[in-house]
């Protein structure tokens, strides 16, 4: 018997509702290392893709922006511990893609601790960032947070774990749902973060992950109206930043760009980025009534 054999590469799939499928188009792209070696495939996420996905998205706001703070809190905390439990199968995903080893746990640190932070955010923001209003008559005036939505997110290219969690943290904790864009050059370890969610405690649909091309998924991201707010954080193309830009219009969609060279640096979390995904609500309360 022969000692040559060829190695069977893994096909990385999306993650959606809860569920691992393949594209609806059956595509696949190829996923190298930093020298060029053929790692694994990814699935090439398509527009219908896109659409189911808002579309679980949509289904699974309602419940999860009806919990608690502090179980979302909680939600928030378990995905740190699995995240902990599965450090050596991050170590292994990011050392090829020129992530040295001290680099790669340092990355999955502070991953870890990211989630932590903004777990403790969960049920402070609200007395924080709300407030009670003086008006001149005789009601009671507050202003308090509701979260926006379905966000939709391109996730950093260069920081395919740690910018990952720092993108979606602050949507989720706030009582979000998102669909977000994976690295498209170093996807792999946002398909084991979705591996990392299906095993906690985050409801199927709260957060959905596809692999594929900003190229042919940022108009869809920013033209569909049931999407009601999009973020990104690197330096998009000039053409594609006023496409989408343009686009946000048809709905009034929120567009969240924040440029972060650093995701190790204080600039790279705090709570007003939760309040980037929420919309103040104004309530008025006669007094004495």
């Amino acid at each position: 018997m022969s000692d040559l054999r060829i190695d069977v590469k893994k096909t990385y799939k999306m993650y959606l509702g809860g569920n691992f499928p393949r594209s609806e188009s059956g595509r696949t792209y190829k996923v190298y290392d930093g020298d060029r070696n053929l790692l694994a495939n990814a699935c090439q996420g398509s527009r219908k893709d896109f659409r189911d996905a808002v579309k679980i998205a949509r289904g699974a706001f309602n419940g999860w922006s009806s919990r608690s703070a502090y179980n979302r809190g909680q939600i928030l905390y378990r995905i740190a511990e699995m995240l902990e439990d599965r450090r050596d199968q991050f170590m292994k995903e990011l050392g090829p893609i020129g992530f040295k080893t001290a680099e790669a746990e340092a990355d999955i640190n502070a991953s870890i601790d990211r989630l932590i932070y903004y777990a403790g955010w969960a049920d402070k923001y609200q007395q924080v960032f709300g407030s009670i209003n003086p008006v001149a008559s005789s009601h009671f005036n507050f202003s308090l947070l509701e979260p926006t939505g379905v966000v939709a997110a391109f996730a950093p290219e260069k920081s395919p774990l740690l910018g990952l969690v720092s993108i979606i943290a602050p949507i989720i904790v706030g009582g979000n749902t998102c669909v977000v864009l994976a690295s498209e050059e170093y996807p792999l370890p946002a398909i084991s973060f979705a591996e990392v969610l299906n095993s906690s405690d985050v409801p199927g649909g709260v957060v959905n992950i596809l692999t594929g091309f900003r190229e042919e998924l940022s108009e869809h991201f920013s033209t569909h109206m049931d999407v009601n707010a999009m973020v990104y954080t690197d330096k998009l193309p000039q053409e594609m930043k006023k496409s989408i830009d343009e686009n946000a219009s048809l709905n009034v969609k929120r567009i969240i760009n924040k440029p972060i060279d650093d995701w190790y640096s204080e600039e790279a979390q705090s709570p007003y980025f939760l309040t980037n995904f929420q919309e103040t609500k104004t309530t008025w309360h006669p007094v004495g009534f």
